[in-house]
C-alpha cells in the first residue's frame, strides 16, 4: 500500500515550458521532500502542457502531464506520458486516446473549477477530489459511482507547501508508474484528506483567489 499525491507542479506559477525550465528539477525535489514529511511515499510531477524527463527527479516521482483540453484540464500519469501539448487543442476524447497510447490513466482534474470534462463521454480512467476544493467530495463520489471511476486524490500544489491537502492511497505491491496506472484502471485507489490548521487556512485562501478569478 502506498500512499501518492497524483496532482503536483514542480514550479510555482503557470509559465510556459520554456520559462524557468532549470528550475523544474529543483521544484520537484523541494516538493518531494516536504511530501515525505508528511508521511506520502510519493508525488507524480503533473506540469501544465508539458513533461520532461529531467523532472523525475527520484523513484518516488510518477512521471505525468496535466492537459488543458477544450473542456478543461485532464490528468495523465504514468511510465511515458506525451511530452508536450498545446493548450485548448484537444478534446477530450483525444486528449483519453493520447494517453491510452502512451501508457497512462486518466484523470478527471478539479471537476468543478472552470471545467466540463465531467459532461464528455470520454474514456475516462478516474476522477479526483482536488486539494483545493475538497468541499466537492461527495458530488465527485455520485459522479465516480454513477460513471464507474476510480476516485484519486491530488493537492494540485504549485508550492511545496501545499503537498499533500489530498493524496491517493494505492494499493499495489510496488510504486512504479505502471502499477499505479494499474491500480487506477482497476479501482484499488482511494483519496486520503489532511485537514490540519493549515491546510485549513489554506482553503479559505484557494476560496477567496478562485472566487476572485472567477472560477467555479
Amino acid at each position: 500500500m502506498f500512499d501518492c499525491d497524483l496532482h503536483t507542479h514542480s514550479r510555482f506559477f503557470h509559465q510556459k515550458p520554456g520559462v524557468a525550465a532549470g528550475f523544474d528539477p529543483y521544484g520537484a525535489r523541494a516538493t518531494l521532500k516536504v511530501a515525505t514529511a508528511r508521511g506520502l511515499d510519493g508525488i507524480a510531477i503533473t506540469n501544465h502542457d508539458f513533461f520532461r524527463p529531467a523532472t523525475i527527479v527520484s523513484d518516488a516521482c510518477i512521471p505525468g502531464i496535466e492537459i488543458s483540453t477544450t473542456q478543461g484540464h485532464l490528468l495523465v500519469v504514468g511510465p511515458n506520458p506525451p511530452r508536450d501539448t498545446v493548450s485548448g487543442e484537444l478534446t477530450p476524447h483525444e486528449a483519453v486516446e493520447l494517453a491510452h497510447d502512451h501508457g497512462c490513466a486518466t484523470i478527471i482534474a478539479h471537476p468543478f473549477r472552470n471545467s466540463t470534462l465531467k459532461e464528455s463521454d470520454a474514456d475516462f480512467d478516474a476522477i479526483e477530489v482536488n486539494g483545493k476544493h475538497p468541499e466537492h467530495r461527495r458530488e465527485i463520489e455520485r459522479i465516480a459511482e454513477e460513471r464507474n471511476l476510480s476516485l484519486v486524490g491530488g493537492s494540485d500544489a504549485h508550492f511545496p507547501f501545499e503537498v499533500g491537502r489530498l493524496s491517493t492511497r494505492i494499493d499495489a505491491d510496488e510504486f512504479t508508474p505502471e502499477a499505479v496506472v494499474r491500480a487506477i484502471e482497476n479501482g484499488r485507489v482511494e483519496p486520503v484528506a489532511r485537514n490540519g490548521p493549515l491546510f485549513r487556512a489554506l482553503g479559505v485562501v484557494y476560496n477567496r483567489i478562485h472566487e476572485e478569478k472567477g472560477h467555479v
